[in-house]
């Protein structure tokens, strides 16, 4: 080439943050997300490999990326341990910046273990406190915010409970080596599992890169995953959220996001929409303010998909906003989504 850069048609010549420059190319300028998890090391080292990569086939964009999804789909080489992740650390960083770094790993946000405790579910937390000794369940409960306390025992099967509030009732100080022997048996046995259990994995945050492609990307590398690890795929798909979805917004909802939405915007949305979902939009705006927005999706004439694409994702990330302010609620459809009015 004439600038000396390389032409790469097979990706695995590349580094480590080679890929994951490519990666972050391929979603665009549009998707922010991946870079705010990065720390200013990472992002420089990123932005070094992506400022020298020279060409990259489209080929060895999509492999590189659906082997990407198929080894986090799947129980491979990305899979690793919380022990194996401190011993990694340890190998390179400080002591006490690694311990820092695997408190965090450990559980919910919090400065202590009592703190990190109240922001675990309650649910969940009586879960792992059913199989404890009562006492030591009433240790626990005492050190947490009563709040939190009444909800978790409220969770904990009927009997079980009764003997915690009795032994809490009469509990009298708690030695500090005992207190240190819970807090490290909780932070080993209970964070520990937690983190490695967490809700955000892998189908998650590759359903979330989907959603940013548009429809024939997306289309293109599910096919691909299908093809190489069914369930997975069906998973992603079962996880994405995409513009139809919004056919499970209430009235409040859709009136909310439709103030939000630049008019030209969704007239452009709607072209690629399906009938029921016009409908219901239609049905949340005035007869003369429908009577417009039909008149403007005729003016369009024929329009290209990708420009429909663009529109409906727009819409869909300015409804994730919304719902991530509390200003609307996205349900995915199950049961414990539906709304009792």
């Amino acid at each position: 080439m004439a600038d000396g850069r390389r032409s790469i048609e097979d990706p695995s010549r590349l580094s480590g943050p080679e890929k994951a420059a490519v990666i972050l190319l391929a979603l665009g300028e549009e998707d922010h997300g991946l870079w705010e998890h990065l720390d200013e090391e990472e992002i420089r080292e990123v932005s070094s490999a992506m400022s020298n990569l020279g060409t990259i086939s489209s080929t060895a964009v999509e492999k590189l990326i659906v082997d990407f999804v198929g080894q986090m789909s799947s129980t491979g080489s990305l899979m690793g341990s919380f022990e194996a992740t401190q011993r990694l650390l340890t190998s390179f960083l400080p002591g006490e910046k690694v311990e820092t770094i695997m408190e965090e790993l450990r559980g919910p946000a919090g400065r202590t273990m009592w703190d990190k405790l109240g922001n675990v579910n309650e649910v969940v937390l009586a879960n792992y406190l059913k199989n404890e000794y009562p006492q030591t369940v009433a240790v626990v409960l005492s050190k947490v915010k009563s709040e939190h306390a009444s909800r978790v025992l409220a969770a904990l099967p009927e009997d079980f409970a009764m003997e915690v509030v009795t032994r809490m009732l009469r509990m009298e100080p708690v030695q500090r080596e005992i207190l240190d022997r819970i807090e490290e048996t909780l932070r080993t046995e209970f964070m520990s599992n937690l983190a490695r259990t967490s809700k955000h994995d892998s189908h998650e945050m590759m359903a979330n890169i989907f959603n940013n492609f548009d429809r024939q990307t997306e289309n293109r590398f599910l096919a691909a995953l299908e093809e190489r690890n069914r369930d997975s795929a069906e998973k992603i798909r079962s996880l994405m959220f995409v513009f139809e979805d919004l056919s499970k917004l209430d009235p409040g909802g859709i009136q909310t996001l439709m103030r939000a939405i630049d008019k030209d915007q969704m007239a452009l949305a709607m072209k690629g929409a399906s009938d029921s979902l016009r409908d219901l939009f239609f049905s949340n705006m005035s007869e003369r303010a429908a009577k417009i927005m039909k008149e403007d999706m005729n003016a369009m004439g024929p329009v290209r998909l990708k420009d429909v694409d663009q529109a409906q994702q727009s819409i869909v990330s300015l409804a994730k906003d919304l719902a991530a302010k509390g200003e609307i609620m996205l349900a995915d459809g199950g049961a414990d989504d539906e709304l009792i009015y």
